[in-house]
């Protein structure tokens, strides 16, 4: 992926080192998607406003995820990360909108339901009751075991899956999840 990211920037006229000051947010860029997560959870306990996103959608190379972060602190982070043995492979300022990470989440309008997908994993909800009616997506084993416990289940009051769930696909099932609850209430659930 570095590669893609250093030939597309130049392509696009920038450079990989843009000046700091000049932009507000950057994203960190690693190997492994369970890097990301081990990042975003130690940035997040270490108090950091960090945010897990897609990268822009021409360096994708698959289930890719990226940890945005205010640029201003990237030295704080950088610590944080070293003592937590992550290496990020590049550190990319968000110079303009073609850089701009992406979200995670697509939402789905269906009338009476609506579906909340993190990358690949899905979770469905009706909107008049809050409860979920379906769960699919992913190729991680321990999906169908969330979706056994979750279908049925009211968005407001089931457990979440990263408390059952062990894999990438349970992370992204946690991350719709709490959208989906998040859209319910705002739309007047309880």
């Amino acid at each position: 992926m570095l590669e893609r990211l250093t030939g597309w920037l130049k392509r696009r006229g920038g450079r990989e080192s843009e000046n700091a000051s000049s932009v507000e947010k950057g994203f960190l860029v690693f190997q492994h998607t369970g890097e990301v997560i081990r990042a975003e959870r130690c940035l997040q306990s270490a108090g950091f406003p960090v945010e897990v996103k897609g990268p822009p959608p021409e360096l994708r190379t698959g289930c890719d995820m990226v940890v945005t972060f205010p640029l201003m602190m990237e030295s704080a982070v950088r610590r944080v990360l070293e003592k937590e043995r992550l290496s990020p492979m590049t550190v990319v300022p968000v110079s303009g909108p073609m850089l701009e990470p992406v979200s995670l989440f697509r939402t789905k309008d269906f009338g009476d339901w609506f579906m909340v997908q993190a990358a690949n994993v899905k979770i469905t909800v009706e909107r008049s009751s809050g409860r979920i009616v379906n769960v699919s997506g992913g190729g991680c084993p321990d999906v169908p075991y969330l979706a056994s416990l979750l279908v049925g289940e009211s968005i407001a009051g089931a457990e979440e899956p990263r408390v059952q769930g062990h894999t990438l696909c349970s992370y992204a099932l946690q991350k719709a999840f709490l959208e989906a609850r998040r859209l319910w209430r705002q739309e007047g659930g309880a």
